[in-house]
């Protein structure tokens, strides 16, 4: 699906919210906590994950530049969940965190004044902040299956997934050179001393299921059917098994090219 050339008129974006983090520590404790480097005084957006312990994926969201203030751009059903935990993890660190009723914006084209490049695919456009855009339009999860990136609660599990099975650093969503974060250890290790075994992929697909609908191949379990777009969808496939002509219900499937 090619990125257009004209500029598309803000669409609201009413699944995100938005947490507001100000205080003299909030860079700090952030660069602590969550996967990618924000240590630097960034004039982008930079997309993360919060991560538990063994490190497994809690949240997304991207980090916005707010002036002396940071904000963390996240799926509305993850939005009371992250300002707990993150509360939870301050201690005495000068960090004030509150949900906020600020509106989220999308749009795709040339990035317009006041908006922000999404960074983890150019073909998925801008994001504004602070504009109540008009209705949605554009078929935003066609572009997901398109560019297989995830989205949370559907491909993203909570205390479920792992990030760099769900193409977190092809989406530019973790940083190796930062130092420690949550569940630094465990990702680290999946990169450097083991082979995925199972990742998010792109499948070709004749008829339909549900999402969530286990994958067969040859009689074997081989994963999960996911986001569907016309004949295209997203699955968690395990690799030794995405050969060959597979089954989700009804649906018939094959795996497609990795995406760019």
């Amino acid at each position: 699906m090619p990125q257009t050339e004209t500029t598309t008129p803000p669409e609201a974006a009413p699944d995100r919210k938005i947490i507001a983090l100000s205080g003299t520590d909030a860079r700090k404790f952030l660069q602590g906590m969550i996967t990618n480097d924000v240590s630097g005084d960034a004039d982008a957006l930079v997309y993360a994950a919060l991560l538990s312990p063994q490190g497994k994926y809690l949240a997304d969201f991207f980090v916005v530049p707010a002036g002396d203030d940071i904000w963390l751009d996240v799926d509305a059903d993850q939005a009371d969940g992250l300002l707990k935990r993150l509360t939870m993890f301050k201690l005495r660190a000068d960090v004030t965190l509150e949900l906020t009723d600020i509106p989220v914006a999308m749009g795709l084209g040339p990035v317009p004044e006041g908006a922000y490049a999404d960074p983890r695919h150019a073909a998925l456009g801008w994001r504004m902040y602070g504009v109540d855009g008009g209705p949605q339009t554009t078929d935003w999860a066609a572009l997901r299956v398109a560019h297989a990136v995830p989205q949370a609660g559907v491909e993203l599990i909570p205390n479920d997934s792992f990030i760099l099975e769900m193409g977190f650093e092809r989406l530019h969503g973790v940083d190796f050179k930062k130092g420690c974060y949550v569940g630094q250890e465990v990702t680290a290790r999946m990169k450097h001393k083991t082979e995925l075994r199972k990742g998010l992929v792109r499948v070709s697909v004749q008829g339909s299921a549900p999402a969530g609908t286990e994958i067969i191949n040859n009689g074997k379990p081989a994963g999960t059917l996911f986001t569907q777009a016309g004949d295209a969808a997203l699955a968690f496939l395990r690799f030794d098994r995405a050969e060959g002509e597979l089954t989700a219900g009804a649906a018939t499937l094959s795996r497609l090219p990795d995406p760019d």
